[in-house]
């Protein structure tokens, strides 16, 4: 069943994050913060002529909020800022809408399940906001409140 496989996926991400780790020579990061279920999380990005080089991230948080950081970081390395903030949008469009599932989304689609839990929403958005203000470099804490 799709469920059960959309399931396996998030619970393995979830019980080996993929890049995992602190990053050194970050370029840019953020932080975020989700006070309801009381994710945190930091993102680190190497940002190189406006290609996502290297990503990773570091933090504490609940299965489906740990899965989606690390399906994001093996999302994102290659891209451009613009083709990151447009993956970003088709993601949250995923958890929010019911508008066609982009293709561009790839596994990521494993989390169409979660926008019929609505609390668990800021949990899969987290790393995705926190994203955004890193490539933005704005510097500022992202909070899903």
């Amino acid at each position: 069943m799709v469920d059960d496989l959309y399931q396996e996926i998030i619970l393995d991400h979830s019980k080996h994050p993929r890049n995992c780790h602190f990053m050194g020579d970050a370029n840019r990061h953020a932080e975020g913060f989700n006070p309801l279920c009381g994710d945190k999380l930091k993102l680190y990005l190497r940002v190189e002529g406006g290609i996502v080089k290297d990503v990773s991230f570091e933090g504490s948080g609940c299965a489906i909020s740990t899965a989606s950081a690390s399906l994001m970081t093996e999302s994102l390395k290659g891209k451009t800022k613009e083709e990151a903030m447009k993956l970003l949008d088709n993601f949250h469009d995923l958890l929010t809408t019911d508008s066609p599932v982009s293709q561009e989304l790839g596994k990521l689609v494993v989390f169409c399940g979660v926008k019929d839990y609505p609390a668990r929403v800021k949990c899969a958005t987290l790393a995705w906001h926190t994203l955004k203000s890193a490539l933005n470099n704005t510097g500022e804490p992202v909070s899903t409140e």
